[in-house]
């Protein structure tokens, strides 16, 4: 693992990666492959597993899941425009049982450096991404700037 520069992971049940990755401690070999600056990436799963928390599907339905890695502050949510009952959901969760974070439509990602947003950026023209925090009783979702990546429209 200390070898490698590039770790992405893709979709499939958030749960059980992170079950089988802290049974085989590759959750320390990836922190410690991340302190030393290798890219951490993925797509569904493989964005929830970064966050302290995330909507997943990995028991049933759509719930919380609320112990990620922990590398990112916050919770995620992918698929926010791909699926119909993800963004109804996690503005349920967040403020409640997820801290504040951040969604991304399909096609979208967020870059983060040292743990801070540098920027979001997308494969499609209408891929979105969004910051979303609880206040009190109101649910609060802001549009981040989107840069898109391709040429032309699709």
């Amino acid at each position: 693992v200390a070898e490698h520069d590039v770790f992405y992971v893709g979709g499939g049940s958030t749960a059980n990666l992170l079950a089988l990755w802290r049974l085989h401690g590759l959750d320390r070999l990836l922190r410690d492959a991340c302190r030393a600056g290798a890219v951490l990436a993925g797509v569904s799963a493989g964005m929830n597993c970064w966050f302290e928390g995330s909507v997943t599907d990995s028991f049933g339905g759509l719930g919380p899941l609320a112990d990620g890695l922990g590398f990112l502050e916050g919770s995620a949510c992918p698929h926010y425009d791909g699926e119909p009952e993800r963004r109804p959901t996690y503005r349920r969760l967040v403020g409640s049982e997820l801290a504040d974070g951040y969604a991304a439509d399909d096609g979208a990602a967020l870059h983060f450096v040292d743990g801070a947003l540098v920027e979001a950026v997308s494969s499609r023209p209408s891929a979105s991404a969004y910051r979303v925090e609880g206040r009190g009783s109101e649910v609060i979702e802001e549009r981040l700037p989107v840069r898109y990546l391709g040429t032309g429209a699709t």
